[in-house]
């Protein structure tokens, strides 16, 4: 989904596949971990998430890392502001993940609260919507487009989850504002996003405990019982949060695993081609 192609404009002959300037992807969910593509040629990602439950400090700093190893501009979209008692809390956490991170406070039922946005939709530029289900994801696609054309449904009230109402991805024109003419790729709510290939990305979210343990005692530093731990002086000082360090670890051992099976199922897939 989002890939260009050139097509003659006389024959309406097919010429070529333009070149992808950014790509996303996972591995594949389930037992068969090949890679999924999700979206290709995206210009900035809006990481949808509500005001209410469904907030998750973990979930979207996955999606900011592989936003960050695609070379994508991540948005943080803080939907369902009008429902919430106090939005602020979120916004201020949101804001904390990372210095200069662009994060919008909406309702976004509401054109005019969803109108910063529109910087981002505009001509020739491509938007994707990633989130989990619930969150006000088609709701807010209804709202860039400028019609009510897609399915809404609601939330359950005990834990503020919703259903699957996009199962497919899809790319939509828009028109929203004076910075319309773009184009956006909607995708659905996703369960599980896992990290394959995505050090840079890990590293650029994290770069302040990247930078930490750049001056541990000794480079193969395990953070654990080793002198002259860096890492670990800091946590005793109080100069890095515990959970954000323990959200790096996990993420970094996951991409480090995760990439070591694509790299071994690669080995074998060449060595199986040689045979042939």
């Amino acid at each position: 989904m989002g890939d260009w192609l050139l097509i003659d404009r006389q024959s309406r002959a097919l010429v070529r596949l333009l070149a992808r300037t950014s790509l996303f992807k996972r591995p594949a969910p389930g037992d068969d971990r090949r890679v999924q593509l999700i979206a290709a040629n995206v210009d900035t990602l809006f990481v949808v998430t509500s005001c209410n439950q469904d907030f998750n400090v973990a979930r979207i700093e996955r999606y900011l890392v592989v936003a960050r190893e695609a070379g994508v501009h991540p948005v943080i979209v803080l939907t369902k502001a009008d429902l919430a008692p106090d939005p602020q809390p979120f916004l201020d956490t949101a804001r904390a993940l990372q210095p200069g991170l662009d994060v919008v406070l909406i309702n976004g039922r509401d054109p005019e609260s969803a109108a910063p946005l529109s910087v981002y939709c505009g001509l020739g530029k491509t938007v994707a919507l990633v989130g989990s289900s619930g969150v006000g994801k088609s709701t807010l696609v209804n709202t860039l487009r400028g019609s009510d054309g897609i399915e809404t449904q609601p939330v359950r009230q005990d834990d503020g989850k919703g259903l699957h109402t996009t199962t497919v991805r899809e790319m939509h024109r828009l028109g929203f504002g004076a910075e319309g003419g773009g184009w956006l790729v909607d995708t659905p709510g996703m369960r599980e996003f896992g990290m394959a290939e995505v050090a840079a990305g890990v590293a650029e979210l994290f770069d302040d405990i990247v930078s930490i343990t750049r001056e541990c005692r000794f480079t193969n530093c395990t953070h654990g019982d080793e002198p002259g731990c860096a890492l670990r002086e800091a946590l005793a000082q109080g100069t890095l949060e515990a959970a954000r360090v323990d959200r790096w670890r996990k993420l970094a051992d996951e991409d480090a695993l995760n990439t070591a099976s694509a790299a071994t199922r690669r080995a074998r897939s060449g060595r199986r081609g040689k045979r042939k």
